[in-house]
């Protein structure tokens, strides 16, 4: 993994005096449009494609790509892609959304909606109540593993900072944006 560039929103909006910066935001759809940076593009992460990202930009390849996601994570991990690829003039936001907005610079708002790490916690919960709800009543051991596998799967996802039951709620229908606000 090569020396990841990144750039404070401070930075950012010093050199975006004009307003052309160009952000895309790989949070999810739904994520995008509940607040995003005004300036910014939507193409989450899960379907990010480096090499079709770059072809359809109006720029010149030795102007930078900014990646901003949440708070940084998952920018990280999308500009690695794109060194992955070849291209390395991509910077990450600092930060993220949550830098943008703490520092008061323009945003979008559309529909409010649970956030992802919040359906992730709901839905972990249940299956841990539930395991271990069904090992107490049915006094059959094999129910306990239920609550272990989840645990398990949060100390996982904790270590690696990639969570494969947020990866598989992120794609619910309730999770999706059907109304083209999004473009990738």
């Amino acid at each position: 993994m090569s020396k990841n560039r990144t750039i404070s929103v401070r930075q950012l909006a010093e050199n975006n005096k004009q307003g052309d910066a160009d952000i895309i935001d790989v949070r999810t759809s739904v994520e995008f449009r509940e607040v995003r940076a005004a300036v910014a593009r939507n193409v989450p992460l899960d379907s990010l494609d480096p090499h079709v990202v770059m072809q359809g930009r109006n720029r010149s390849a030795d102007e930078p790509l900014y990646v901003i996601c949440k708070g940084g994570t998952r920018g990280a991990k999308a500009q690695q892609k794109f060194i992955d690829a070849g291209f390395t003039n991509v910077i990450n936001l600092e930060g993220g959304t949550e830098a943008w907005l703490a520092a008061g610079l323009p945003v979008v708002r559309g529909k409010k909606t649970m956030s992802l790490e919040r359906q992730v916690r709901i839905a972990a919960g249940f299956l841990v109540l539930v395991g271990a709800l069904a090992a107490i009543i049915t006094g059959n051991v094999f129910f306990a593993g239920i609550p272990a596998f989840v645990g398990a799967g949060l100390m996982f996802a904790g270590i690696t900072d990639s969570c494969a039951m947020g990866m598989l709620i992120a794609k619910m229908p309730w999770n999706q944006v059907k109304d083209g606000s999004c473009s990738v």
